[in-house]
């Protein structure tokens, strides 16, 4: 019995050391005036170069409808016809008024060529030559003045059918048989055949950095959602100035035909500076709360442990925040994983760093 005990005592007393805590991978930002960057992505969609919003244009009540959307067309192809009644009776009054000035403007010039003949001879006074010599000319402006309006009739009938000036798919409509529509009114959308472009929007702050890779060959890269091909392609256009409700910059990225579909949806990335002098812009899961104040990770490099730092934010945008104070040049800071710190706690970098010896994080 008394083994037992001793037996039992000892067990007691001999607790298991606690497991080691785990080392976890971060990702970090060393931030550097000049050496440092983000790396920013955006959501976008692919378009067509071109696309022409195609109207009718004259009136007319719509009789037929013969393309539906997504349905890829060819140069010339009839996509939609007004009723042409109308408009044949135009043009059968204009080629009888060009008839019945053609009659008036041969008669003119056969009475004013035998009026001349008559004023050689004596008969007649100058006068009344000079009036036959107006008759006549009216009668010439009256049959081309005829002409121009059989063409203009012609015309209008032929406006009556809807034609597809380019090849392309159709990716909208916005008219149905029996609807009356006004001339120049949108009613179907065509994107042309030729080089595709991907269309994103960047926040204000973003637009001097892009206007910067404006034109510059494979600055950024695009590729579609759940592929892991990236394309290198070149901003050609940025707007001039930004959405009065999202106050954003819509951006157009030139990705000529490299295997994207109209519609499709994508990622774009590029990289940007980060310059701690007037603040630095941070991914905003890298900031974190502690005891009701906003921090940010440092990490020392040395013993490759974390410690909060007490910071001022200022403005967000997107999943950007500006941290207007509280961080310093060669400080490297956690830009994933700090919802897991602690600190004094032991890490290990996620990412290594570059060439330059700066490190980049997406976001």
């Amino acid at each position: 019995m008394l083994a037992s005990i001793v037996l039992t005592l000892l067990t007691a007393c001999s607790k298991e050391p606690p497991a080691p805590t785990p080392v976890r991978a971060v990702r970090t930002l060393l931030l550097s005036e000049t050496g440092g960057v983000l790396e920013r992505e955006f959501a976008a969609d692919i378009r067509a170069r071109t696309e022409t919003r195609l109207g009718f244009q004259v009136l007319g009540k719509v009789t037929r409808r013969l393309v539906e959307s997504g349905q890829v067309v060819r140069l010339g192809q009839v996509l939609a016809q007004l009723d042409p009644q109308d408009f044949k009776l135009g043009q059968d009054a204009a080629r009888a008024g060009l008839v019945a000035a053609e009659a008036n403007a041969s008669q003119a010039s056969a009475d004013l060529k035998r009026f001349t003949e008559l004023k050689t001879q004596g008969f007649i006074s100058e006068a009344e030559l000079d009036r036959h010599v107006t008759v006549q000319r009216t009668a010439e402006a009256a049959l081309r003045q005829a002409r121009a309006q059989t063409g203009v009739q012609s015309n209008q009938a032929s406006y009556a059918a809807l034609v597809a000036d380019a090849s392309g798919v159709i990716t909208s409509v916005d008219l149905e048989p029996g609807q009356v529509v006004s001339a120049g009114l949108p009613v179907l959308t065509l994107a042309h055949d030729g080089p595709r472009d991907a269309v994103f929007a960047i926040p204000e702050d973003m637009a001097p950095v892009v206007r910067a890779l404006l034109g510059k060959k494979g600055a950024i890269k695009v590729r579609r959602w759940a592929s892991a091909d990236w394309v290198a392609a070149t901003i050609r256009e940025i707007a001039a100035s930004a959405d009065p409700i999202t106050r954003t910059f819509l951006v157009k990225a030139d990705v000529g035909k490299a295997g994207f579909e109209l519609g499709q949806s994508g990622s774009v990335v590029f990289t940007t500076p980060v310059h701690v002098a007037g603040g630095v812009r941070i991914p905003l899961y890298a900031l974190a709360e502690r005891e009701g104040k906003s921090v940010v990770w440092v990490l020392d490099a040395a013993s490759l442990t974390v410690s909060p730092q007490q910071v001022i934010t200022g403005d967000i945008t997107g999943n950007v925040v500006l941290i207007a104070r509280g961080l310093q040049v060669g400080q490297e800071i956690v830009t994933a994983g700090a919802h897991t710190l602690s600190p004094g706690q032991k890490v290990r970098r996620y990412q290594p760093a570059v060439a330059d010896g700066t490190l980049a994080t997406k976001f």
